[in-house]
């Protein structure tokens, strides 16, 4: 036996073979490893495939897992039993516990990479428009996305991590109005800066800055100049903050670039031709109906303006013609409906739309003492995503940002983010990765011969520690199914459970003891231990420290 995978694997053979079942019939049931020390009595793997199966076999669920535990077998199994109606709780051999623990010692990160079908993924996410610095919302896109290309990295596929830069339309044009008000203002002169200009105190520090560095010098710039003064300076602030974050790009995608290339009408033309546009009231129209939008969507309006569909269009091709497996986009919640624009665009182009997956995610509040902070620089709280990191540090960010179902708003709460104690999750993981740290120094130290551990020094495993294991292995599932649900916020809360875990078994548990073979025993626990949450700060971004 390889892996709890080979165990999975084996018992969705038998169910195939058995019971002539197709894999959509599979997929339905779950095979999932217990780790709850409160329900130890129901088995190490749990499976609801009688519950599931018995409807479509016309039979009744506990006389279907009656049959199946008849007939399946396994060298890792040492018996089945049936709960209630018809679950299936499997028990594993004590061998077989202890040859996981082998196995992940020699292989290390290697373990929990599932045998998947390798991709070529774009990630494309943030993409803030280059008018200014980014907010605390921002941050959220941010780390889901960096973590995702993580996780999808680890497992081995190529990703691609894109920054879609917005630098074309009408919010620049208004960027570099706004930067020449506030250059003219720093002059000395009397412009009154227009109601709907950006009014941030990012451009009257620039606008002082080119004052000082430019006088007057600067009247007769165009406003191409001033739109691309202030691009640049707001897309290198982004980047900077990005960067302090963690979060790096590969790609750095230009809207006007694209669009100096390519036509938009070219584009719409091949809709035409295809027969899903039509004019009404002057306007050019987008039957999305077709692929179930609710209404049709203007494509050209009246006056000859194009919306901002039509603007997609060429950035959606560009992306679908380099050559991408999946396409991947993070999205604010309030771009639900546009997704179905965006499938129905590629399904009328001829592109399949299963290529495009969207995750949504939901708004993000600040809050202190139980209440919603308010958004004031003058009064020293958050005003954009900077000021978090300034704040409460890396770690602890990228955390908060994770630890929350995507489609959930999220209550980022600073005083708990910065909580130095048991309280804080961040401090609470990070000190029992600190705790296995110190084991292993401290056990060097003693015997050099503790440094160097092997797969043949795990003989035996207690209680405890078969439930750390048994934990240890649920992260291959775990990260198997991230491949698919993109859900990253379970590798946060996993995290969590398995220092957890940790902390217990360090409080019940002495690791050095006198009697050196159960001495390397139980190091290779904390090794394991160590391993495992240095693998998962890495693929959540989060440093793991040494002390503290």
């Amino acid at each position: 036996m390889n892996s709890i995978e080979h165990v999975k694997a084996s018992f969705f053979t038998f169910l195939e073979q058995h019971y002539n079942l197709n894999e959509n019939q599979l997929t339905r049931c779950n095979f999932d490893m217990n780790t709850d020390p409160e329900k130890a009595a129901f088995g190490d793997l749990n499976s609801n495939a009688a519950m599931v199966l018995a409807k479509e076999l016309a039979t009744n669920p506990r006389a279907l897992a009656q049959t199946i535990t008849q007939n399946f077998q396994h060298p890792a199994i040492s018996k089945i039993e049936i709960a209630g109606p018809g679950f299936l709780n499997f028990f594993l051999t004590p061998e077989s516990l202890i040859t996981l623990a082998q196995e992940i010692l020699t292989k290390g990160d290697e373990f929990f990479k599932s045998d998947i079908q390798h991709k070529k993924i774009n990630i494309e996410f943030v993409s803030a428009n280059p008018t200014g610095p980014l907010h605390f919302g921002h941050g959220r896109n941010g780390i889901l996305g960096d973590t995702l290309a993580r996780i999808l990295e680890f497992l081995g596929h190529d990703v691609t991590r894109e920054f879609y830069i917005n630098d074309a339309g009408a919010q620049i044009t208004k960027l570099g109005n706004s930067l020449r008000v506030r250059y003219q203002q720093a002059l000395g002169q009397s412009v009154v800066m227009p109601d709907d200009a950006y009014h941030g105190q990012y451009l009257t520090d620039l606008g002082t800055e080119l004052a000082s560095a430019h006088a007057d010098g600067l009247l007769t710039e165009s406003d191409e100049y001033f739109q691309d003064i202030a691009k640049q300076k707001m897309l290198a602030q982004q980047k900077e903050t990005l960067q302090a974050y963690g979060i790096r790009f590969d790609l750095w995608f230009s809207e006007k670039d694209l669009k100096n290339r390519v036509s938009i009408d070219d584009y719409i033309q091949k809709l035409t031709d295809n027969g899903y546009t039509y004019e009404q009231d002057g306007a050019l129209w987008f039957a999305t109906t077709q692929f179930g939008d609710d209404k049709d969507r203007v494509l050209r309006k009246s006056d000859g303006e194009y919306t901002y569909l039509a603007g997609d269009l060429p950035y959606l091709v560009n992306k679908l013609e380099r050559g991408y497996d999946t396409l991947i986009m993070i999205l604010g919640h309030d771009h639900h409906s546009f997704v179905v624009r965006l499938h129905a665009l590629m399904q009328a182009l001829g592109y399949n739309p299963d290529r495009l997956t969207v995750i949504l995610y939901q708004l993000v509040h600040i809050t202190k003492n139980g209440e919603s902070a308010r958004m004031s620089k003058r009064a020293g709280t958050i005003v954009d995503l900077h000021d978090i990191i300034n704040t409460v540090g890396k770690d602890v960010a990228r955390y908060f940002y994770l630890n929350r179902k995507a489609d959930a708003e999220l209550d980022f709460d600073l005083e708990l983010a910065l909580t130095t104690s048991n309280e804080n999750p961040v401090f609470y993981i990070q000190y029992a990765y600190v705790r296995t740290n110190s084991i292993l120094k401290k056990a060097a130290e003693i015997n050099p011969d503790y440094a160097q551990l092997t797969a043949a020094d795990c003989k035996n495993l207690t209680e405890q520690e078969k439930l750390i294991i048994k934990k240890v292995i649920a992260l291959q599932a775990l990260l198997k199914s991230l491949n698919t649900s993109h859900q990253t916020h379970v590798l946060a809360y996993y995290t969590f459970e398995l220092a957890n875990i940790f902390h217990a078994y360090y409080n019940s548990t002495k690791a050095i003891v006198d009697d050196i073979e159960q001495t390397k025993n139980n190091l290779c626990i904390i090794k394991i231990m160590n391993s495992t949450l240095h693998l998962c700060f890495n693929l959540m971004g989060i440093s793991s420290p040494d002390k503290m």
